[in-house]
């Protein structure tokens, strides 16, 4: 699928979170509002969330495409790649589920120059995790982690996140694959109550859309 190509219906799909207002950086002081304790660590986990949700899940952990087309990002996100009005990425969402309950949401944002070359396969990559292929290539680097509220998208009637409260704390980052920049942002959900912190491995520099 190429970055003109559409499809019928695209139209009707609603991502089901949407950011409220500004990312903040780290330290959380800025913050109106802090995360719950339990949830401050993951939010803030370095290393890969893919790995961690792994380990939390007992290796009970999957992925479920909710969207992924060729389409104008958001004006904020085009501003953050700068990418001109009119120029299309590759926009990814996912569920990332520990058993049968979903944990997390992400959307991925990946520039057309992104996708070339030796990384032409991050274009198709079906139900298999982001982080983790996005990790297997040398060099990956990651910039920091910015912290939101995320607002619930009325419009958005996936049954999965039927339950879901109307607010949640989420994460965003700048990977820059090959020195070009993509976007990763991650929502945890209601269900994700972990019972401890994330372990960071020897030598992780943490991955994106964790999916």
């Amino acid at each position: 699928m190429g970055p003109s190509s559409s499809a019928p219906g695209f139209a009707l799909y609603q991502s089901p979170y949407t950011p409220d207002g500004q990312w903040f950086r780290q330290p959380l002081e800025s913050l109106h509002c802090r995360p719950p304790a339990r949830l401050l660590p993951w939010l803030v986990h370095p290393g890969s969330l893919t790995a961690a949700l792994k380990h939390l899940s007992r290796n009970r952990f999957h992925v479920q495409v909710l969207h992924q087309r060729w389409h104008q990002p958001t004006l904020e996100e085009r501003r953050e790649l700068g990418l001109r009005d009119r120029q299309l990425a590759l926009v990814r969402e996912v569920l990332l589920y520990g058993g049968e309950t979903p944990w997390v949401y992400a959307r991925s944002v990946l520039p057309e120059y992104c996708l070339r070359g030796p990384s032409r396969y991050l274009r198709n990559l079906d139900n298999r995790p982001l982080g983790e292929l996005l990790f297997s290539e040398p060099g990956i680097r990651r910039g920091p982690i910015l912290l939101n509220r995320q607002h619930r998208n009325p419009r958005c009637d996936l049954a999965e996140l039927a339950d879901e409260d109307e607010r949640a704390w989420g994460r965003r980052s700048t990977f820059w694959l090959r020195n070009r920049p993509l976007l990763v942002a991650e929502t945890f959900l209601k269900a994700f109550q972990p019972d401890f912190a994330p372990l960071t491995g020897p030598g992780e520099a943490g991955d994106g859309e964790q999916s």
